[in-house]
């Protein structure tokens, strides 16, 4: 990979990457918000990975994919943070039998609310492959590039995810066991 020093990056480049980074805001956010479950957390990472960025953007390549690098200085910080907070969700069949028991509050169909908290059951590998697909609207390509796993995994997860909160939000029975083995694999 090649070096560009900051003194090098043109007057251009500096703007391109300026307004990429500017643009690429509200998903950092949104990404971030759905790998921590915290707002004020999400905020400071997603200002974290653009600080780092500003500062390596000597090691950008203009004309690579900046969306793709910029999600994986995010998602590098988070993980690289995360074994010291250790807030990691963990499938817990008895907790997601009292979450489907409950009375829907409301009759207008699945709330957001229903789904985000889905999403948070969800091992960590199925929970980002679903937000940098769904959430972020990236490729698959993209997405397998982030989260540094080959397009085969990344499908792989993204239908095991998907799966798994079709289960936990339409309150499907748990009695076919490749429904919930589903969201016991970290694929």
């Amino acid at each position: 990979m090649q070096k560009h020093h900051a003194n090098t990056l043109s007057d251009d480049d500096i703007e391109q990457f300026k307004a990429q980074m500017v643009a690429l805001i509200p998903s950092l956010r949104a990404f971030a918000r759905g790998l921590c479950r915290d707002a004020a957390l999400a905020d400071d990472l997603a200002q974290e990975a653009m600080m780092r960025a500003w500062a390596s953007q000597h090691t950008f390549i203009p004309g690579s994919n900046f969306r793709a690098w910029m999600f994986m200085i995010l998602r590098n910080h988070y993980y690289s943070g995360s074994k010291s907070r250790a807030r990691q969700a963990v499938w817990d069949p008895e907790a997601a039998e009292r979450i489907l028991v409950q009375d829907p509050v409301q009759e207008d169909g699945i709330h957001v609310t229903d789904v985000e908290k889905a999403l948070q059951l969800l091992p960590e590998q199925q929970r980002e492959a679903l937000l940098l697909v769904a959430g972020a609207g990236m490729s698959y390509e993209e997405a397998a590039t982030v989260a540094e796993c080959n397009i085969g995994t990344l499908k792989s997860r993204l239908n095991r995810g998907r799966a798994a909160i079709k289960v936990i939000v339409d309150g499907v029975d748990g009695s076919n066991d490749s429904a919930s083995s589903m969201t016991a694999s970290r694929y």
